[in-house]
């Protein structure tokens, strides 16, 4: 008798660096770890490929629908007629090629996967992270349904769980939650005790009007009238439709007499968060998922959150972060003097957070859940060892 590696073809919508192609990459590094032979299926080239390559993961570009917003406009049928018929002949190929144990389907954009796995008798696991309610409940239909094809649904927080099931009810019985990978510093940098001088907040995130970073401005002048300083880092950029958001962001910085730094964007935010005091995740919208939240937690630093779905949800599970209401800088700024006021309290209860953000996220674990949910264990073949 002798034994194969199972083989996962593994279905992902993009090939760039951005959080769902990190999440991706962290799910081929487990089921590699786990002696898988897996095959990358991906829509085109892009950074994303190099970094599967060196997990030891074959990487195939293959034509596929991914069912982004601009292909599901009314005057763009004939485009997604096109997308649908070389995505189905793209993914009938592979299997046909590739002859997989088990098919892993990254994100909802790509519904064709699981109804043709299912049709040729091969086991596919849909892994719906970050899901978010569209404007249209039809499109989220048309996302969500082919997934049901799939023997597993992975989701990465109980909101995520809440927006499949609000489109198709009962959908929610047949899925399991993993909570996303977020890296952490092995020995992160212990919290300023005693806090002098300025108060050093930090904000991750895109430049955009939904996330809100305009409002930890406005919370850092209204300290700066309490008589507290605080300085303020502004981790991100502004995509080309936000420039003039950003110019804006530039204005307001310059009015307020507050001491603010816009850093751009950085693949390692854990830099900025050793230099830190305290972490601002704001927001006018739901948010997915919090992650950039977990990040803060993990780099012992206190944490204060908008009051949106994800970021609710990952808050709950620690001490050392506060909720406020979304679209609120009062609030934000209430927060902010509340941990000041009682930070060698808050200090104690960091690394306690942290402990407790490493059991639910450090990507170890992420990667042991991804295996069983894929139940990729080697498969027995008879043969000549």
């Amino acid at each position: 008798m002798s034994t194969r590696p199972r083989t996962v073809l593994v279905v992902h919508p993009g090939a760039e660096l951005l959080r769902s192609d990190r999440v991706l990459l962290e799910s081929v590094t487990g089921l590699r770890e786990a002696r898988c032979r897996v095959v990358v299926a991906l829509p085109a080239e892009g950074p994303l490929v190099a970094q599967l390559r060196r997990t030891g993961a074959e990487v195939q570009i293959v034509p596929m629908l991914v069912a982004r917003r601009a292909l599901l406009r009314p005057g763009a049928w004939w485009l997604l007629l096109r997308g649908a018929t070389a995505g189905l002949i793209g993914a009938w190929r592979t299997l046909s090629r590739v002859r997989p144990d088990v098919v892993y389907v990254s994100t909802a954009l790509i519904p064709q996967w699981p109804a043709l796995a299912r049709l040729r008798g091969i086991p596919s696991i849909s892994h719906l992270h970050e899901t978010e309610r569209s404007r249209s409940r039809v499109l989220e239909v048309i996302l969500y349904l082919p997934h049901l094809a799939s023997r597993r649904v992975l989701v990465d927080s109980r909101s995520s769980l809440r927006s499949i099931n609000r489109v198709l009810p009962g959908s929610a019985r047949r899925a399991e939650i993993v909570p996303p990978p977020v890296a952490s510093p092995a020995h992160p940098k212990p919290p300023r005790e005693p806090l002098e001088g300025p108060l050093r907040i930090l904000y991750i995130g895109r430049l955009t009007p939904a996330r809100g970073p305009d409002l930890v401005i406005e919370a850092a002048k209204a300290l700066l009238h309490q008589g507290r300083r605080a300085d303020v880092t502004l981790l991100g950029a502004a995509c080309e439709e936000n420039r003039w958001f950003e110019e804006q962001l530039h204005e307001q910085a310059a009015d307020s007499d507050v001491e603010v730094e816009f850093a751009g964007a950085h693949e390692n935010s854990a830099i900025f968060l050793a230099a830190a005091d305290v972490l601002v995740v704001p927001t006018r919208f739901a948010a997915p998922s919090g992650t950039t939240l977990v990040q803060g937690v993990l780099a012992l630093r206190p944490v204060v959150a908008g009051d949106a779905n994800g970021l609710r949800e990952a808050a709950r599970a620690y001490r050392t972060t506060r909720v406020v209401r979304a679209d609120d800088a009062a609030e934000i700024t209430e927060a902010l003097s509340y941990l000041v006021e009682n930070w060698s309290d808050i200090v104690e209860q960091l690394p306690a957070s942290r402990a407790e953000a490493l059991r639910r996220h450090a990507p170890e674990v992420y990667r042991q859940q991804i295996v069983r949910a894929c139940q990729v264990g080697p498969a027995p073949r008879s043969g000549t060892a």
